[in-house]
């Protein structure tokens, strides 16, 4: 018996889907993240958890800020970090922005209505993550962006 999943719809008042991420939000600019809104958030949810991910990256795909134990609202800030981080690919903890070696790269930020908050350490992986929400999603959705580096110098 298969499992529907409700669709979310996530939208950014900073950049429209598939559109260029603006340079504040990358290495580029401030580093920070994008301010991020949330529709039809399904009855029963208990938590979010987000994942923004570059699937365009040279080697595999970069992880660039997993968090969950997000409240339950219709908004997550900008600048904001509202739940418990995990790691990131650059092995560190929270947001780190689109800071593509060359070329456009596409920018996927995934959100997920739990029917729980989750009883993990902070600083686990993506991998690790999804399996422990494998069995409390009640809906997803995402929101794609796009960057390429003006200043090839930025690192």
């Amino acid at each position: 018996m298969a499992i529907t999943i409700a669709r979310l719809q996530l939208s950014s008042s900073a950049f429209e889907e598939g559109k260029r991420i603006p340079a504040v939000y990358t290495c580029e600019g401030r580093n920070i993240n994008p301010p991020l809104s949330i529709q039809r958030l399904p009855e029963g949810t208990r938590s979010l958890a987000l994942i923004v991910e570059d699937p365009d990256a040279p080697k595999q795909t970069f992880d660039h800020w997993v968090m969950w134990n997000i409240p339950v609202r219709e908004t997550i800030d900008e600048d904001a970090n509202p739940g418990i981080n995990g790691v990131n690919s650059a092995g560190e903890t929270g947001y780190i922005g689109p800071c593509p070696p060359s070329g456009v790269h596409r920018y996927y930020f995934h959100v997920f209505a739990l029917d729980a908050e989750l009883d993990l350490p902070a600083g686990i992986n993506k991998e690790a993550l999804l399996v422990a929400i494998e069995s409390h999603v009640l809906a997803r959705g995402s929101l794609m962006g796009t960057y390429e580096k003006k200043n090839k110098e930025t690192e």
